[in-house]
């Protein structure tokens, strides 16, 4: 499992009944998970001290109950700092579970003693490209919602990085990467975090069981001579870590050597000292 212990402002204080208990900053979220099928095993004390409740609603969707939050507060990682706002469908605006990825390619990057561009497809709000651009890399940052890349923006500025060398592109990722073949431009890294579901800003369809092969293939075109890594992160429960890395196996080391690595990313819990599954990841690295 990829997991790290090093979160300060984020912790999930416990699991139960379809639902976690989470701590972000001074505010005690609780949301609704899929992957918490256990029953009765509610123990913590702030259970009934929640900020905010989301509840599901059986028209589909649903909305923050007993609601006692700011409309954003901030966060930080380290030296890398995140405004979070909680939104339709659950959502924060951060997936706390990908800290263990940002610390991993942090590394790379930092230690490859050359300048490496990366390519983030399917950016959202932009945890890994502050976390790549504080390492010293520039990143191209490409998403289809206009509103999650202004808030990449801002997570960079509070990150320190307003004048970093971050090109920021509000477009459909596939038809981005196929211009950039057209373009002969080249990326030392790629890091894709595809939605199970999508569409694109011209109503473009993206589901990922049928689409991430072949998106796979056209980002691996876009590879320098001299590739550091190529990082895949799925929510989807249907798609496994080994199908991910069986894919990147293919169109990536098959052509570059390296080697690959897959496992579930997990978050620990505080109540129980267990790990909650939250996705999954490959990685391909040289």
């Amino acid at each position: 499992m990829f997991y790290t212990e090093n979160w300060k402002d984020y912790e999930l204080l416990d699991t139960s009944d379809g639902e976690r208990l989470e701590r972000w900053g001074k505010y005690i979220l609780v949301r609704p998970d899929p992957q918490i099928i256990w029953q009765g095993a509610a123990k913590h004390p702030l259970w009934k001290k929640a900020d905010a409740v989301y509840r599901r609603s059986a028209a589909g969707g649903g909305a923050w109950k007993q609601n006692r939050l700011p409309e954003q507060w901030q966060i930080g990682y380290g030296e890398l700092k995140f405004v979070i706002r909680p939104m339709g469908f659950k959502h924060t605006g951060l997936f706390p579970e990908q800290a263990a990825n940002w610390d991993w390619f942090s590394e790379k990057i930092k230690k490859a003693g050359r300048p490496i561009k990366v390519l983030n497809l399917f950016a959202y709000t932009g945890g890994a490209t502050v976390a790549a651009a504080k390492a010293g890399a520039s990143v191209v940052h490409v998403d289809a919602a206009k509103g999650m890349v202004a808030q990449a923006k801002e997570n960079a500025r509070l990150s320190g990085l307003a004048d970093a060398p971050i090109r920021y592109i509000v477009d459909d990722c596939k038809k981005f990467v196929e211009r950039e073949i057209k373009r002969g431009h080249f990326y030392d890294a790629v890091i894709m975090d595809p939605p199970s579901y999508g569409r694109g800003p011209s109503g473009e369809i993206w589901k990922i069981e049928d689409s991430v092969d072949e998106l796979v293939t056209l980002a691996a075109r876009l590879l320098s001579k001299e590739p550091l890594f190529f990082l895949i992160n799925s929510y989807t429960t249907g798609l496994s870590p080994l199908s991910m890395s069986y894919i990147l196996r293919l169109r990536v080391g098959e052509r570059y050597g390296g080697t690959t690595s897959a496992e579930e990313l997990g978050l620990r819990v505080t109540q129980t000292g267990a790990y909650l599954p939250c996705g999954a990841s490959a990685r391909w690295e040289m």
